[in-house]
């Protein structure tokens, strides 16, 4: 099914194409993925580039004009651009606790909160970068192109690199933005490299403003306490608190986060901003309940950031969090209480392998990678070490942006990563 639109200087065609769930079982249940495809005025003969967002479990951007997102404009000068709802977000079929379920897809329940925990576990088994890649296969056949472009956004890297592992053939170059994944068992490396850059930002943000660490010990006891909530009532404990360190693996986070610990801690303004502000809930559910898996390569997570976690972290609330799960969060947000068995099914999953170093080795598939220099969510050291086994692939290091480059810079990062890719700009 597929609609067209238009908004200036561009035209918009939403297309909606049927999935199925488990690719191993096409004549089973059915999704469906919608994709977005826009084009700029006298661009119809252009290559697609397909944008993979970050999360897991968000769904692509909408655009509102051709600067908007940022990168939008530079894309569509040389590409149409395929915004995909990967499966569970957006208008693919969504992942909710009461959202009907594809017909047949588990027998005796018509939503996941009618389902057991072991039947919503397996149920989100299929959600993953490795099926969003079929999805996109299918998607690609489905508008008869014989080979398209790869933009990854953070997990969506983690999603191009499957696709150069399963499907390279496919690919005419691939283009990542802080999201280079560790190839193997490598994920509890991983976390504890994460925590110590958390570590070492926290140290940071609390130097630049030393009066925000007292605020925050402040709130933190009264998290410890019982007595911090949001306006909907739901406590917020220590661990769901110390969250709020996500902000600063972005643009402007730092000053977002002193914003907030400037208000009144008794002001309504404070409970607002700061429900606001904490990453993990309802809206995208599965960026808490599967979140971990997309580092998992071959293994099963049992819960890595929590293990990771440094006794140091642990004993000082002021040292902050990215994007670390903790099993607390599924217990403290109604939202997420639903999944809270399935999540610790699912730190149990022997999840497959995502990656094949051999297939990447041999992928010879064009690219260019911006890896930021003190990445909070990404280590450095990991993404080099993955993108020295792709043989046409160049690399830019660059401390002038965080984790969120590829919208904080507008047109820049995209316009590098371009150029680096087609050979117009040196390594």
């Amino acid at each position: 099914m597929t609609t067209t639109w238009t908004l200036p200087g561009m035209r918009l065609s939403d297309l909606t194409l049927p999935v199925p769930l488990d690719h191993a079982d096409p004549t089973g249940a059915q999704l469906e993925v919608f994709a977005r495809v826009v084009t700029a005025d006298g661009g119809e003969d252009r290559p697609y580039l397909v944008f993979l967002q970050g999360g897991p479990g968000s769904e692509a951007p909408r655009p509102l004009e051709a600067s908007s997102p940022g990168w939008l404009a530079r894309a569509l000068r040389e590409h149409q651009v395929v915004m995909l709802d990967q499966r569970g977000t957006g208008r693919s079929t969504p992942v909710g606790p009461d959202t009907p379920l594809p017909e047949g897809a588990i027998p005796g329940a018509e939503t996941l909160r009618e389902a057991t925990a072991s039947q919503q576990a397996q149920y989100l088994t299929h959600f993953r970068a490795d099926a969003i890649v079929r999805d996109a296969e299918l998607l690609r056949e489905h508008l008869e192109v014989e080979a398209w472009s790869l933009l990854g956004q953070s997990f969506g890297g983690f999603t191009a690199l499957r696709y150069l592992s399963a499907a390279a053939g496919s690919v005419e170059k691939a283009l990542f933005t802080g999201g280079l994944p560790t190839v193997g068992p490598g994920m509890d490396e991983v976390y504890a490299t994460t925590w110590q850059g958390m570590i070492g930002r926290s140290e940071r943000y609390w130097a630049r403003f030393p009066g925000d660490r007292d605020r925050f010990r402040r709130l933190a006891d009264a998290a410890d306490a019982g007595r911090l909530r949001l306006p909907d009532g739901q406590r917020v404990g220590v661990e769901r608190l110390r969250r709020l360190g996500h902000l600063l693996g972005a643009s402007q986070g730092a000053e977002r986060l002193h914003y907030l610990l400037d208000l009144d801690p008794s002001a309504p303004a404070l409970a607002h901003d700061l429900a606001a502000a904490l990453p993990f809930g309802g809206r995208n559910p599965l960026y808490a309940v599967i979140h971990e898996s997309c580092w998992a390569d071959g293994v099963a997570t049992r819960w890595a950031a929590d293990r990771a976690q440094p006794a140091a972290v642990k004993e000082d609330p002021t040292l902050l969090a990215g994007e670390h799960i903790h099993r607390d969060l599924f217990a403290e947000d109604p939202e997420l209480a639903v999944w809270a068995e399935a999540a610790d099914l699912l730190a149990e999953h022997e999840w497959p392998a995502l990656y094949d170093e051999s297939a990447l080795r041999a992928a010879e598939v064009p690219g260019a990678a911006a890896v930021y220099y003190d990445d909070a969510y990404v280590p450095r050291e990991y993404s080099m070490a993955t993108a020295a086994l792709l043989p046409r692939l160049r690399t830019w290091v660059t401390s002038e942006y965080e984790h969120n480059g590829l919208r904080a810079s507008r047109q820049g990062v995209l316009d590098h990563l371009l150029d680096l890719a087609a050979g117009r700009r040196p390594a």
